[in-house]
């Protein structure tokens, strides 16, 4: 299923989108015609990973070289063009065509895809601001590779969730001299271009190691003969008093604390990421592009603050926290969110909440054709401005009746009373 899939994909908007490239013609077409490579080779390793078993990491960069080589000469096509009439075109693939390294990535290789659609749609958004008066078949062929990438995150989310699937019983790709790593251009095999390897990534490259082991993690322990337990020698017992427990008096020792992450504020390439600030009302970030990203990750009591336009901005299990922001691209999304609160000052296209309780939304009045998106969450309220420069408050509706109608079932809100 998860080949067919991914074939389905090729034979399907992936022709579409190269059929539509070739009726461009030009520096358009050429740049297709890799994307279509890219992906064949991509599908070859797919399929390899279906019938064997997960080799050494050596082996996979080495099955990955293919795929890695076709995005760099994606990318190079785009360099070598600046001054092309479709440089918008050829940035958009250039952009977002590392989405295919999602096979290099885990636990979350689909928001990997969603992210790197994101990044491209900057410039997708271009050609359809530039062509749809002009001619219809840039529109339509700017909707399908953005309609590609969906599909593809899609497919990921279904079939390799957690990561590429690799058969669980299989033969073993023949033994060799190491690969040369491949270029750039292939996460995660591109951060190591970056910066040092992070010692906290390795420390759970590790673990997830000692874990994946399965059964033979228990080979190295010595089993307990009855001669050592204590319970049944008596003798072996240690005289004096019990050692003392904190917490509690039931004799069980409580949870060990939690240890604190350091707070980080740093950009990573096109990614802003600011992790574990804890009040502090004085985040600023200054300087973004707009085809950067901005994620808040796990934040108490402070206030971040977005200079200049950017692609999109996600907060992610953060409480009692702000976000202010001018404009973006795509979306700015909650999640796992607690009693947050949102400010636009120029123009959000989505607001997507997703498992959120307590979220305060203030819109300008450039904001007011935005769409919101919610799912199970609890306590919205969007403040739309007024003439007068107050707001007006409108709370998102949580209780729904269905019933049973003729042709399936029937939803309507709830109003909120009093």
């Amino acid at each position: 299923m998860s080949v067919q899939g991914f074939e389905d994909l090729i034979h399907g908007p992936l022709t579409t989108f190269v059929q539509l490239s070739n009726q461009i013609g030009g520096d358009v077409a050429t740049q297709a015609a890799l994307v279509l490579s890219a992906f064949q080779a991509e599908f070859q390793y797919i399929k390899y990973a279906s019938e064997h078993s997960a080799p050494s990491e050596s082996e996979k960069q080495k099955l990955l070289l293919p795929t890695s080589t076709k995005i760099q000469e994606i990318q190079t096509l785009r360099e070598k063009n600046r001054g092309s009439p479709f440089f918008n075109h050829l940035s958009a693939i250039s952009e977002s065509i590392p989405a295919l390294g999602w096979v290099a990535v885990s636990p979350t290789p689909a928001p990997y895809v969603k992210e790197s659609n994101d990044t491209g749609q900057f410039y997708t958004n271009r050609v359809l601001k530039e062509w749809k008066e002009k001619n219809k078949t840039h529109v339509e062929w700017a909707r399908t590779w953005v309609q590609l990438l969906v599909d593809l995150q899609a497919y990921v989310k279904q079939h390799h969730t957690t990561g590429l699937v690799w058969a669980k019983a299989g033969t073993k790709p023949s033994g060799g001299p190491p690969p040369p790593p491949p270029p750039c251009g292939l996460p995660p095999m591109d951060d190591l271009c970056l910066a040092p390897a992070d010692p906290d990534t390795t420390n759970r490259n590790a673990l997830f190691a000692e874990i994946n082991r399965g059964a033979d993690i228990t080979k190295g322990l010595k089993k307990v003969s009855s001669d050592m337990q204590t319970h049944k020698n008596p003798s072996m017992r240690v005289s004096g008093p019990a050692p003392a427990v904190i917490g509690n008096s039931s004799g069980v020792s409580g949870p060990k604390p939690a240890v604190e992450k350091p707070p980080v504020f740093a950009r990573d390439g096109k990614k802003w990421l600011i992790e574990n600030q804890k009040n502090n009302t004085n985040l600023v970030v200054d300087g973004a592009e707009m085809n950067n990203v901005v994620y808040i990750f796990k934040c108490v009591n402070s206030t971040i603050t977005v200079k200049n336009k950017i692609n999109s901005i996600v907060m992610d299990s953060c409480k009692k926290s702000s976000v202010v922001f001018e404009s973006l691209v795509s979306s700015v999304e909650f999640i796992n969110c607690q009693s947050v609160q949102m400010q636009v000052l120029g123009k959000v296209p989505t607001i997507t909440i997703d498992k959120t309780d307590g979220c305060q939304m203030y819109l300008s009045k450039d904001s007011l054709t935005t769409e919101i998106v919610t799912s199970k969450s609890s306590e919205l309220n969007v403040m739309v401005p007024k003439a007068d420069g107050d707001y007006s408050e409108y709370p998102i509706p949580e209780q729904f009746k269905t019933k049973i109608g003729p042709k399936g079932l029937d939803t309507v809100i709830i109003e909120a009373s009093g």
